[in-house]
């Protein structure tokens, strides 16, 4: 499941093969990206509780505790804070 912050929102996931972005997306929530590629930022989200990974590497400097949704996957659980309004 992902979880939302703040509104809460409750997500199922079924393709870990997706990005995170792809996968929130998919349940029309709107949420701020521009390049999809990891530089630009505009995605950027902080990660309160999961694990994900990154099949390529962020090209912009994100800091401890922030994600990009556009690059990455997720294992298992996981809860962020979208910084854009949804």
């Amino acid at each position: 499941m992902i979880i939302l912050h703040p509104s809460g929102t409750e997500i199922q996931y079924y393709n870990l093969h997706d990005t995170l972005l792809s996968i929130i997306e998919s349940y029309h929530i709107y949420i701020e990206y521009q390049c999809r590629a990891g530089y630009c930022g505009c995605c950027r989200a902080r990660l309160l509780k999961g694990v994900v990974t990154y099949n390529t590497l962020p090209l912009t400097c994100i800091k401890p505790g922030e994600i990009l949704p556009c690059l990455c996957h997720i294992h298992g659980d996981v809860e962020i804070e979208l910084y854009s309004s949804i």
